[in-house]
């Protein structure tokens, strides 16, 4: 899923939502991953603050970039990994997204698509 989210430009009124299942951290297991996790611990560091949650952030605030491309994009940034509100770590997501309303209430978010959609019908 990740190499989706490098690359793809689609402006305008062709993209209003993306949803992300979850947090976009990288598989612990690939070894190329291990062996950084295994120097980051060797010189005392936490491999998962130090590194993963570093990575997952940079890669959840691209994922976010494909829908606000333009200053005048406007859409629906939905990420279903409730990890966002229930770990302490979920703020640093929340703090790398662009700067916009967080709901939790999916009227808010039927409301917003019947909003622009109006507005795109009228203007």
């Amino acid at each position: 899923v990740s190499s989706f989210w490098e690359g793809v430009d689609i402006p305008g009124e062709s993209l209003s939502l993306v949803i992300i299942d979850k947090l976009p951290f990288e598989v612990p297991s690939d070894p190329v991953i291990m062996a950084r996790i295994n120097r980051i611990r060797a010189a005392g560091g936490n491999p998962f603050f130090d590194f993963q949650v570093p990575r997952a952030v940079l890669g959840l605030r691209q994922g976010a970039g494909r829908l606000m491309r333009r200053t005048s994009d406007r859409g629906v940034i939905a990420v279903l990994d409730v990890r966002l509100f229930t770990k302490g770590y979920g703020r640093r997501f929340l703090k790398s997204l662009p700067p916009s309303p967080v709901c939790r209430d999916l009227d808010r978010v039927k409301t917003f698509f019947a909003e622009e959609h109006d507005h795109n019908q009228t203007g």
